[in-house]
């Protein structure tokens, strides 16, 4: 299983972007996965972002509630978050995770520079 993010880039305070993570190796198994994305920040810990389950069940952190979305096309194997009203706080390295069970597997990660 690989996992390959996407979307990552520099944008201004307010503004948006929308990462991808594209899953490879799972067929049409994908659909059970519960994906999730994380950010690290630097000297911060590593956060759970944002998650969705197989049945489409989502959580996320509060500091991101009402900005972010995540939502999957298990047609094409992929995980999207869409990230709205972007702050300089969201600035870091977004990575993407599958779980199945006691299976957990790390995409590279894609870095997030929001500017003031």
């Amino acid at each position: 299983v690989q996992l390959q993010a996407f979307g990552g880039g520099l944008v201004q305070a307010g503004g948006s972007l929308r990462l991808s993570c594209a899953v490879s190796g799972t067929g049409s198994i994908f659909r059970f996965y519960t994906m999730g994305w994380y950010r690290h920040a630097p000297g911060k810990q590593r956060e759970l972002v944002a998650q969705i389950s197989s049945d489409g069940t989502t959580k996320y952190a509060d500091s991101v509630k009402g900005r972010f979305t995540i939502y999957r096309d298990n047609a094409k194997n992929t995980v999207y978050l869409q990230m709205n009203s972007l702050k300089p706080d969201d600035t870091a390295v977004y990575s993407c995770r599958a779980d199945a069970g006691s299976i957990g597997v790390w995409g590279q990660g894609t870095l997030v520079t929001v500017s003031s």
